[in-house]
């Protein structure tokens, strides 16, 4: 294996992810990561359960049949909601980085 000069070097560390190997950085996005798969996983399941027996069914009076319709609309809504919350957070997190990146160049 040969010894890599100067310029390669230079080349492969353009290449690099912005972020990649900064701690904070990247625990900071792995907490994001974290926290949208929790809310994916668990708010459609509680706005289900609770559209569906508070709303639909309790205060709207609505029949079993129809509550489990109008929740499952409830339920991707909320899966909507989390999923733009996560592009939101991941262009403001790609911006930050960008940003980061170009004052050091």
């Amino acid at each position: 294996m040969e010894p890599m000069d100067e310029k390669k070097l230079r080349a492969l560390q353009m290449l690099e992810p912005p972020g990649l190997g900064k701690g904070p950085a990247v625990l900071a996005t792995l907490w994001n990561l974290m926290l949208i798969t929790a809310a994916m996983i668990s708010l459609p399941i509680c706005f289900y359960s609770a559209s569906k027996t508070y709303l639909f069914e309790g205060l709207l009076g609505l029949s079993t049949v129809d509550s489990y319709f109008y929740s499952g609309i409830v339920a991707i809504f909320s899966v909507h909601g989390v999923l733009v919350l996560f592009v939101y957070m991941a262009w403001n997190d790609g911006i930050r980085h960008w940003q980061e990146a170009s004052k050091l160049a």
